[in-house]
């Protein structure tokens, strides 16, 4: 059982007193107008890449994906031969042609089983095995770095962060604001105990920020999504903002209606597409051309439809990476092909790509970890693993 004293009352009080969570570093004094920014958004549950970023131009696409293969409208053509993105992917298309979009295929994990918990911490670790490794990799590169700050706009520290002191979590409250009375009388209370008075000058600081003191609408779903998004672009684009962020998204796990035209797929879709469309709007101008943003998922779907117009667990999918500084307009595949003797065990789209090559990519390029950090603390062990070139020369 937890005991609780006279500090954790009034510190929970604290974070009470604004509508966020407070963690350990709500400002980056030192932070620079033109320090790069990286965003990381992952989709929990298990993206079908394939219905995503369909292989219109690979021969057997039609008859392995079955009802899957329609998608009511044309999807919208990619490099004019294999591959398309889903209709409701439009402002990322829009992106693409704009040379801000990297489309990275057949790409996944060395974790080749199928339990999303399992996936999820293989994905935040960084590691090659299930708790191999208990921080994360982006958590790691933060501690490295060593002047970066990170922000994960959810109610806690998502493993994907941890590892460093470096780290706040945000999340939308809809209590009403804490009047000056009440903050005034907290401060006279905490004056004497630095931890206390260095939390609540912390909590005060993070909500001063643009965009923190109110949370998204309330309507839940898209809007919901859309306004976090556009929050996470506001912070790090701030003058003393932090430059890492985290978002999550769930309701991936599409195992019914997914060849629906209006279902679950197309509507998560449609949400991450306006989500990001916001997160570049409220970048615009020099924040955007130094950010990147990684959109990833634990892994893929099977091939096949299932009995109920879905899609089981697979292994391999598809990842984006878009910003103003990415060499866009590509799409990165090592394409093993839909056959049935070319998929893994006869079911899944074959992983050619590791993930790790993508992160290891930004690392390296955009955020200038030193070799050394990333093969040595970051990715453990991932010699092997070469970084994908993504950003203008």
């Amino acid at each position: 059982m937890t005991t609780l004293n006279r500090r954790h009352i009034l510190l929970g009080a604290a974070a009470l007193a604004c509508p966020l969570s407070v963690s350990l570093a709500a400002t980056a004094p030192g932070a620079r107008p033109d320090d790069a920014r990286f965003v990381f958004v992952l989709l929990r549950g298990g993206m079908d890449g394939l219905s995503a970023v369909p292989a219109i131009g690979d021969a057997d696409f039609a008859a392995a994906r079955g009802p899957l293969a329609h998608f009511g409208t044309p999807p919208l053509a990619l490099d004019g031969t294999l591959f398309a993105l889903h209709p409701s992917l439009g402002a990322l298309h829009e992106l693409y042609r704009n040379g801000e979009l990297v489309v990275v295929h057949a790409t996944g994990l060395a974790y080749r089983e199928r339990s999303h918990f399992d996936a999820q911490q293989v994905l935040e670790s960084g590691g090659t095995r299930p708790y191999e490794l208990a921080t994360g990799w982006l958590g790691r590169a933060l501690a490295a770095d060593g002047k970066r700050s990170g922000l994960a706009l959810t109610t806690a520290v998502p493993l994907l962060l941890r590892g460093s002191e470096r780290v706040d979590t945000w999340a939308p409250s809809f209590l009403p604001e804490p009047s000056p009375d009440l903050l005034a009388r907290l401060e006279g209370l905490y004056a004497d105990d630095a931890a206390l008075a260095q939390a609540l000058a912390r909590a005060k600081a993070l909500h001063a920020q643009p965009g923190m003191s109110q949370g998204p609408d309330g309507s839940g779903g898209r809007a919901a999504a859309v306004a976090l998004a556009r929050k996470a672009g506001e912070l790090i684009g701030a003058a003393q903002g932090p430059r890492v962020a985290v978002l999550e998204m769930t309701g991936w796990d599409t195992h019914a209606n997914q060849a629906a035209l209006a279902g679950p797929l197309a509507s998560n879709l449609r949400t991450l597409d306006a989500a990001l469309a916001a997160l570049r709007e409220a970048l615009a101008g020099t924040a955007w051309s130094r950010t990147v943003v990684v959109v990833a998922t634990e892994f893929g779907r099977e091939v096949a439809v299932n009995g109920t117009q879905g899609t089981d667990h697979g292994t391999g999918g598809a990842a984006f990476v878009l910003g103003g500084g990415v060499h866009g307009g590509r799409v990165l595949a090592d394409w093993p092909g839909l056959a049935r003797a070319e998929r893994y065990e006869g079911r899944d789209l074959r992983v050619t790509t590791d993930l790790r090559s993508v992160f290891k990519g930004v690392l390296a390029d955009h955020l200038r970890l030193p070799g050394a950090v990333i093969e040595q603390t970051v990715f453990p062990g991932s010699a092997a693993v070469r970084a994908l070139p993504l950003l203008r020369a």
